[in-house]
């Protein structure tokens, strides 16, 4: 806003920045740790855990475009993600004590649903505060916080594992809701321009104020539909690499494969620290389009060397990776699709569209892996992972334009300054 007071808009960055440290480990639920849980507790096999793991991830999908236009309409914003924060919670506590089939799907089916809410929301709170002027910087540093928390809540995983076993996992993420839940409501609702956040120039006059456009947007925008193809061809690829690295490690030593599997995402989400700081320091200057290609590039790579080693040390390294084609593609994700949506009004629609395809990737991605592992083994599996992610590497670089500059230029920047982000 304009005349937003810089002390509000501090006190609202730092609740924010304490809210994407909480949510880190309360927006994808149980994520890796399902497969884990599931494999070395439940006794259950690769292709079942891949199958109830695409079933939950289908209740994303038909979830997640509603999710984003809910924030596009609702002023409520806070107290969406809250609910959501409070299903996720409940929802992946009531697995043990509901471990057979069809239980597991419905409740980690409502942790999908729920937890679908939160990249769309924080980013839109973070575009209503900080304006488009400081939008990626802004979203660098909710990716750094992101990670970093979830870098600490899979270290407390992985020690308390070692000591009381897979299912610690489950308090574990009580605890980071009710923190998460704490942090989003210290959010200065009177900081969010709710024009603003879903697009719009964020006017308060009736002479300069904009009306969203028709959702027909979201179809006849073309790069928005190369990106979103892209971004199914990312998750196809990646999604279930990390599963398939814990399934590996908890084969080679029960006991210690949540420990190990805590290992690999500390190490990655270490490594995507810096990288989300560079694409925040840097992509308005570099290109978009040049950071979201490098991280579609790494995947190949990374498929490869898994099929070198089956040493815990070797897979714990390689997963390295994921820190660097991960933390690139969650900081540059939002701030594409804002430049595309710039001055539409269907910004957080058109998150929630993109997330969608980028969910069917998701949820093929474990199930293609899932049966490739049992006819072919593991090596074919990530093989063709890295394959995939090599097929949207090349429609990248022929089919997407650079976007830094998409879209109108607004009639008024009512953006915080970059200053008010660093101040924070």
């Amino acid at each position: 806003m304009s005349t937003q007071d810089p002390d509000l808009t501090r006190r609202a960055g730092r609740a924010l920045d304490a809210a994407n440290f909480f949510l880190a480990d309360v927006r994808d639920g149980l994520g890796p740790y399902l497969a884990v849980y599931l494999l070395t507790e439940q006794h259950w096999d690769e292709a079942r855990i891949g199958l109830v793991m695409s079933v939950a991830t289908i209740a994303g999908i038909l979830a997640q475009t509603p999710a984003g236009a809910l924030v596009d309409a609702t002023r409520a914003k806070r107290t969406v993600m809250a609910v959501a924060a409070i299903l996720v919670t409940l929802a992946s506590l009531s697995l043990p004590l509901f471990p057979s089939f069809l239980p597991v799907a419905i409740s980690q089916g409502i942790a999908q649903a729920a937890g679908v809410i939160f990249p769309p929301a924080i980013a839109a709170v973070s575009l209503g505060i900080f304006g488009h002027r400081a939008f990626t910087r802004r979203i660098g540093r909710n990716e750094t916080f992101n990670h970093a928390g979830n870098a600490v809540a899979a270290g407390l995983a992985g020690l308390s594992a070692y000591w009381f076993g897979p299912t610690v996992v489950f308090y574990l993420l009580g605890g980071m809701a009710i923190a998460s839940l704490v942090s989003i409501l210290a959010i200065p609702e009177r900081a969010v321009d709710h024009d603003l956040a879903r697009g719009l120039d964020g006017a308060n006059d009736a002479e300069h104020h904009e009306q969203p456009s028709g959702l027909k947007v979201l179809l006849t925008c073309r790069p928005l539909l190369v990106f979103a193809i892209c971004a199914l061809l990312f998750h196809l690829s990646n999604a279930a690499m990390l599963p398939l690295v814990g399934q590996k490690l908890a084969l080679q030593d029960k006991n210690l494969g949540t420990s190990l599997m805590s290992a690999c995402i500390v190490a990655a989400q270490l490594v995507m620290v810096p990288f989300a700081v560079l694409v925040g320091a840097k992509a308005d200057t570099w290109g978009h389009k040049r950071f979201f290609l490098a991280a579609l590039l790494i995947l190949p790579i990374r498929g490869a060397l898994y099929t070198l080693s089956d040493n815990p040390f070797w897979l714990v390294g390689v997963q390295l990776l994921d820190g660097v084609g991960a933390g690139i593609f969650g900081a540059i994700f939002p701030v594409i699709v804002a430049d595309l949506m710039r001055n539409t009004g269907r910004f957080n629609v058109a998150q929630g569209a993109v997330i969608t395809a980028q969910s069917i990737g998701a949820a093929l991605s474990t199930t293609l892996a899932g049966f490739v592992v049992v006819g072919a083994g593991y090596s074919a599996a990530f093989i063709t992972l890295g394959v995939v992610a090599a097929i949207g590497a090349v429609i990248c670089l022929l089919a997407l334009p650079e976007t830094r500059h998409g879209g109108p230029r607004r009639r008024g920047e009512t953006a915080a300054p970059a200053s008010a982000i660093a101040a924070e």
